[in-house]
């Protein structure tokens, strides 16, 4: 059998390596010997005789403090010294472990024994001068004789450890000799015995890659033919029988299934874009070449769902999936806000989610196919497009506030007499004047919106009064146009938390809306309802009423409704309005159907207590 045949080169595989380990152990340990004999044999006593040579040096520092008369500071230090000598010596004396080291050794105790004895016979004089004799003729030589018998203790050692140093680099070289001998003696070994094995098993194996080879390339009528009874000619009988049931499987229904299959996923990596199936449990069924180099998404990453994706892009495919899976149709998204920022090598991309239906047998939905659309060439061009606007806007304004003023002067015949068809003109350039001033200022609006936002002034302010301010603006226009206008408010005492000034450019834009939409001897009605902690603003009108298809594009820049008269609107009004309704923390929409009228609607917060009220 296969494993018999592994089993005898392993074990002879096994007992090489137990030599060249044994080899190496008893290396190592005779190595860890020598230098363990050096720490205990020399070492000791290389530090014993460097602490007594301290010693007397100390000691002879007290001597000299004698001789300069500074007695105490002399015993004090001699009492401590002479105790580390003695204690070191000991020290010594049980630790001789080279030739001549106990001559010298017992040199060196008769030499400390004399200077000691002329330190105790050198005591205190009261002469100066025999202070100093005592000291060079009698402590000075005996402490020469103890320093050089101590020098030579510990140059016995010292000599001693690097002759055993010397012994432990030639044992160390020879060891690394038999260590690397018995290595290369095992590998040969085992290189005999693999190239044997190797020769025996990859004989069969090359058979059974040369059919796997062909069966890859379509050819099903390939098989391996391998002859005995162990492992791999029993996993060549099955590969046959597998290659027998592959080709009855090609042959059969699921063959064109496993086909369409492939082309689908060739199809998805074709495109662009990242796209990812995901089924109502959450979990990733597939994933396209684009989804799996743009988001990190691995091979294995279905079974564990969207948790490898960046955390916000995955709060906006999860948004699309469960718009899809709650049965709303396909996910369209509104606008470049939606767009999911990543950050990568080559710069920050957007993505901007849209999701589709995938339906399984009985109708019902069986998973969403996100497709993750890069919009970032186009978002460039949008932020252009906004810079341009916003750079035009800035540059009318200067000579659109001249213009105004030339044509009021002349209107007015400040700078001289006009005929009457000239005040008509004049009229009606002063007019086209304040519609396209109008205009500008939407534009400004609308860059500062998309620059930072809408910075808002809350006040307390009476709902009435935000009422009646926005229908006076709008009440001559309405008079002309042979409107009805009604203001249904609460009372007096009313009051909302909003920025009048932003709340009124809304109520403004809605009425004129209103107006420019409904035909003579229609009606249009402002009110405002208090609902808990907010308040609804509504404006209706009998006008033409907007279609369905449109009802949700209406709030988005530039546009406005195909077939309804342009007037000096460029299509900014109500998305401003938005923008300032969501700034406020409220919603706005809209309920209309064509011929019968529209009415818009809005929320903002009601005055908290203690809210500083609009001056």
């Amino acid at each position: 059998m296969l494993r018999a045949k592994l089993a005898w080169p392993q074990a002879v595989l096994a007992l090489a390596l137990a030599c060249v380990g044994g080899v190496a152990l008893w290396s190592l340990r005779s190595l860890g010997t020598s230098s363990e004999q050096i720490l205990q044999d020399n070492y000791r006593s290389v530090l014993a005789a460097q602490r007594m040579k301290e010693a007397l040096e100390r000691l002879d520092s007290a001597a000299l403090f004698r001789v300069a008369g500074r007695d105490a500071e002399a015993g004090q230090l001699a009492r401590a010294h002479r105790g580390v000598f003695e204690r070191e010596l000991r020290v010594q004396e049980r630790n001789v472990t080279e030739a001549g080291e106990g001559q010298a050794t017992d040199r060196l105790r008769a030499a400390w024994e004399r200077y000691a004895a002329a330190w105790d016979a050198s005591g205190p004089a009261e002469d100066h001068e025999a202070r100093t004799r005592a000291y060079f003729e009698t402590l000075a030589p005996a402490f020469q004789e103890a320093k050089g018998a101590a020098e030579a203790v510990l140059a016995l050692n010292q000599d001693a450890m690097v002759r055993k140093s010397e012994e432990a680099q030639r044992l160390a070289t020879r060891l690394v000799a038999v260590t690397l001998a018995a290595t290369l003696g095992g590998l040969l070994l085992g290189l005999l015995l693999a190239s044997g094995l190797t020769a025996r098993i990859t004989r069969p194996l090359s058979v059974l890659t040369q059919t796997v080879r062909r069966i890859a390339r379509g050819d099903l009528a390939a098989r391996a033919t391998v002859h005995g009874g162990d492992e791999l000619a029993e996993l060549a009988r099955e590969f046959n029988a597998m290659a027998d049931q592959l080709a009855q499987y090609r042959q059969s229904s699921l063959g064109e299934l496993l086909r369409a299959q492939q082309a689908s996923q060739a199809a998805i990596d074709a495109l662009p874009d990242p796209v990812l199936v995901i089924d109502p449990a959450g979990a990733l069924l597939a994933s396209n070449r684009a989804a799996t180099g743009a988001l990190g998404l691995g091979p294995d990453e279905g079974a564990g769902g969207l948790g490898g994706l960046d955390p916000a892009l995955r709060a906006s495919v999860e948004r699309a999936r469960n718009h899809v899976l709650g049965g709303k149709g396909p996910y369209q998204p509104r606008g470049f806000e939606e767009a999911v920022r990543l950050e990568g090598r080559e710069g920050p991309r957007f993505l901007l989610p849209r999701a589709t239906p995938l339906y399984g047998e009985g109708g019902s939905i069986a998973a969403a196919a996100v497709v993750l659309q890069d919009v970032t060439r186009l978002m460039r061009f949008d932020e252009l497009k906004n810079d341009l606007v916003a750079t035009v806007a800035h540059e009318l304004r200067t000579p659109l506030t001249s213009l105004r003023m030339a044509v009021h002067l002349c209107a007015e015949e400040v700078a001289g007499p006009v005929t009457e068809r000239q005040a008509d003109l004049l009229f009606a350039a002063r007019g086209d004047c304040e519609r396209l001033q109008g205009i500008v200022d939407d534009l400004l609006d609308l860059s500062r919106i998309q620059s930072g936002g809408v910075e808002l002034l809350r006040r307390t302010v009476a709902v009435r009064r935000l009422l009646d301010e926005a229908a006076g603006a709008v009440r001559g226009p309405a008079r002309e146009a042979g409107l009805e206008l009604q203001v249904e408010g609460p009372e007096p005492g009313e009051e909302a938390w909003v920025d009048p000034e932003r709340l009124a450019l809304v109520l403004v834009n809605l009425l004129s809306n209103a107006v420019r939409h409904t035909p003579a001897g229609g009606r249009i009605a402002a009110r405002a309802t208090r609902e808990g902690e907010r308040w609804r603003f509504e404006v209706s009108d009998t006008g033409v009423g907007i279609a369905p298809e449109y009802q949700e594009r209406i709030f988005e820049k530039f546009f406005r409704v195909p077939g309804q008269a342009r007037g000096g609107s460029v299509g900014l009004g109500l998305f401003l309005a938005r923008e300032i309704v969501r700034a406020h923390g409220g919603e706005i929409a809209v309920e209309s159907a064509p011929g019968a009228g529209s009415r818009f609607w809005f929320t903002v917060p009601a005055a908290p207590p203690g809210a500083p009220a609009s001056a």
